[in-house]
């Protein structure tokens, strides 16, 4: 059986999106959501990102997809790097509030896990 060559694109795109979430869920969001559990301050901070990260993706209009987000926290790594900001290479002491970048891209490891709880623990 012949798969169109379109399905094949697709499914690839699927799996690059979720390998990308997987990633930064094991970078900085799982520990990020975790800390945040214990914090309700640093928790307010994420679900204040995590609603902008929907108003930006219009998830009003249409449901939040894994693809969406994965290119959404690539954007956003993309222009910190650029603005001179490094993802973090040691563990993060939570207790200090996030910058903007990290905040962010916590805040899409949160929705995600609210769509794909499977690959995105």
């Amino acid at each position: 059986m012949r798969v169109p060559k379109n399905r094949v694109t697709i499914r690839s795109a699927a799996r690059a999106a979720r390998s990308t979430l997987t990633a930064l869920a094991g970078s900085v969001g799982t520990a990020g959501l975790a800390a945040a559990a214990a914090d309700p301050g640093l928790l307010a901070v994420i679900d204040q990102h995590a609603a902008a990260v929907r108003d930006s993706l219009h998830a009003d209009r249409r449901p939040l997809t894994v693809a969406a987000l994965a290119g959404y926290a690539e954007g956003v790594r993309a222009a910190a790097v650029e603005h001179g900001w490094q993802p973090p290479a040691e563990p993060v002491d939570w207790s200090r509030r996030p910058d903007w970048p990290l905040a962010r891209l916590v805040a899409v490891c949160a929705l995600a896990r609210r769509l794909d709880p499977r690959h995105l623990a």
